[in-house]
């Protein structure tokens, strides 16, 4: 016979709520009902709405997570998600808590933020939602100076390494080999491809990224969203307001948030008015004329990470040809396959549209 003395009883609605989502909303606060809202790859997700011990009523956006990259995924948003209401209030729903219980098939993970209703539509204006988002790298900085992050993150179901390190070129190094690890655990043997890996980690990081910190040249760590794309991007409904979600952050070079922005599934962040009103802010780092070949190897992350989560995508045949295209200009190796500029769709400005998550 199921248990349900673990459950909150009386509630409207067909999503059940465990005591443990309960307990991390303000003392007293009563569920109203609970339904399922928005579609997610890899979580559950939930409305649920409330009577806070003020009478006043609210309502807050729940995401359940289950299994692989489960725990880094809810407390890794909490975290990001804090920091970054904190520093630009508004421009990520508030977060509230997270934590986990037991369920016969295991441990399931929750995050609980604010419930907002979006627009996923269209687009944000380019100058407003690129002040906002400088504002977070200038102001959001490493406590403690160094590139990581205090708690494990995830975009996905990938687990990132966030070990504090002095070093960008170390700490992007570590988080790349994540992705090529789990890319190789989910898609078939490639030897051409394993061998452009290894020249991009061993050769090309750190002849494209040690010159960032090099010859009296620095970047200072700073708050990344970590997954920075349409699909995590809305409008409020009732402010108007651009609002990210599903941040899974690092104390970062700011300019790796802009990867995905290169990236087959960008549909209007590959504009270059994004980029053009972001860099009224924020220059590019020095060296200045290397900013595109950084864009490539940070869209390189972004588009195994897509590969790792999507088996048999494309993905992973157009970070091959970026890895040929860097190799060639930073680290050559008679022994790779040549960069085909035809595969290439920063070249070709060829995309493949993505059908975006819904948090409404």
């Amino acid at each position: 016979m199921a248990d349900y003395s673990n459950w909150v009883v009386g509630i409207e609605g067909n999503f059940p709520v465990h005591q443990a989502v309960l307990d991390v909303m303000p003392p007293g606060t009563k569920i109203i009902s609970a339904e399922p809202s928005g579609v997610s790859a890899w979580t559950k997700t939930a409305k649920i709405s409330v009577t806070l011990p003020d009478g006043k009523t609210k309502k807050y956006f729940l995401k359940l997570a289950f299994g692989i990259g489960a725990k880094p995924l809810t407390e890794g948003e909490f975290h990001s998600a804090s920091i970054i209401y904190a520093t630009v209030p508004g421009l990520v729903p508030q977060a509230t808590g997270y934590g986990s219980y037991s369920t016969p098939k295991g441990t399931m993970y929750f995050y609980l933020c604010d419930f907002h209703h979006m627009d996923l539509r269209t687009a944000p204006e380019p100058r407003s939602f690129a002040a906002k988002l400088a504002k977070l790298h200038r102001e959001a900085v490493s406590p403690i100076g160094l590139f990581g992050f205090p708690v494990p993150t995830a975009c996905g179901i990938i687990e990132r390494t966030v070990t504090w390190e002095k070093c960008w070129a170390t700490l992007f190094k570590y988080q790349l080999e994540d992705v090529i690890n789990f890319d190789n655990n989910v898609n078939a043997p490639w030897p051409e491809y394993d061998a452009a890996c290894k020249q991009v980690i061993n050769e090309v990081i750190p002849r494209l990224l040690l010159p960032l910190q090099s010859e009296g040249r620095s970047i200072e760590p700073v708050l990344v969203h970590g997954d920075l794309w349409e699909g995590n991007l809305g409008i409020d409904m009732e402010t108007g307001e651009t609002i990210m979600f599903d941040p899974g952050s690092t104390y970062a070079h700011n300019e790796m948030e802009f990867g995905t922005w290169r990236c087959t599934w960008a549909y209007y962040l590959n504009s270059s008015s994004y980029m053009r009103a972001y860099q009224q802010h924020i220059e590019p780092s020095e060296p200045v004329d290397q900013w595109d070949d950084r864009n490539r190897l940070y869209g390189i992350r972004a588009y195994l990470n897509d590969s790792a989560g999507h088996p048999g995508s494309p993905s992973r045949q157009i970070a091959y040809n970026d890895m040929l295209y860097l190799c060639e200009q930073y680290a050559p190796l008679d022994s790779l396959e040549r960069y085909s500029p035809e595969k290439d769709i920063s070249v070709t400005g060829a995309y493949v549209p993505y059908v975006t998550k819904q948090l409404e």
